[in-house]
């Protein structure tokens, strides 16, 4: 059948170039073999292109925090080391009370904080009156950690944690003073927080991190502590806004401290409030 002008037959799909018309002349063998080649070639080449976006989408083999690894200021600046490890630390980035942080990406977060808060939440949606005392509400608990980290299956002697506490709103970290200030007088209540025990707190450094841009002061305080039944080295980090104060503590045992310090200094300068 002849064909009209200006229409061309359908190509083949694995001969791109190939007229499949009644009279065609068919290709050599090889001829053929070298288009099937270089459409398998197209197809593996795609193929690998997938396999790599859901390798890095899957972090498969650590390869996506390989290449994050080879710019970390861009990973953290994009805050993808939410999802995936970035010069071996995580971040804990918490958008309900406002703050996040880094912490080594092979510890864990305490799971008596997830009962706790899980058990709140169903405390919070219950139809039931709360349980009383006497005819009286029960009394409000001291703050604890809103978030905690630590090496799996550890005795919590190395752990950081963060405790955000209500504050009059106006309230500044400058209206205790200046950061050896406030050093020192964390460490009276630490020490007198330990009746009929002899314990030693010892303030090592003290300093302020300024962030113009947010009109927030972090101050850093690091501090040891010794009692006759441990030894502890201590880097926290106190600020405040809004009516929140917030404290972000990471401990250690004192033996294990030349081990770990570098990861606590990483821990503290990297603690920043974000926009709750």
């Amino acid at each position: 059948m002849a064909l009209r002008a200006g229409t061309f037959p359908r190509p083949s799909p694995l001969l791109p170039h190939a007229l499949c018309s009644a009279g065609a002349r068919h290709d050599s063998p090889a001829r053929e073999f070298t288009a099937l080649a270089a459409v398998f070639r197209r197809r593996l080449f795609a193929g690998l292109s997938s396999a790599s976006l859901v390798a890095l989408g899957t972090n498969f083999g650590g390869l996506t925090s390989f290449l994050l690894d080879l710019s970390p200021e861009l990973g953290r600046s994009l805050r993808l080391d939410v999802l995936y490890p970035v010069q071996g630390f995580t971040r804990c980035l918490d958008s309900t009370h406002g703050f996040e942080f880094i912490y080594p990406e092979k510890w864990a977060g305490d799971q008596t904080l997830l009962y706790r808060a899980i058990g709140k939440a169903e405390a919070e949606r219950s139809l039931d009156p709360p349980p009383s005392i006497n005819g009286r509400p029960p009394a409000r608990p001291a703050s604890e950690p809103v978030a905690a980290f630590g090496p799996p299956g550890s005795n919590g002697e190395l752990n950081v944690s963060v405790v955000v506490s209500t504050v009059p709103r106006d309230f500044a970290i400058e209206d205790l003073g200046g950061p050896k200030e406030v050093g020192d007088t964390v460490l009276r209540r630490i020490a007198g927080s330990r009746k009929g025990t002899d314990v030693n707190a010892i303030l090592v450094d003290a300093s302020v991190r300024a962030d113009a841009s947010k009109n927030v002061s972090y101050y850093k305080l690091e501090f040891s502590v010794v009692a006759p039944s441990f030894r502890r080295r201590n880097v926290a980090v106190c600020c405040a806004r809004g009516g929140k104060l917030f404290t972000l503590n990471a401990q250690a045992p004192e033996a294990e401290w030349p081990k770990v310090k570098q990861e606590f200094y990483a821990i503290a300068d990297s603690f920043n409030l974000t926009d709750a």
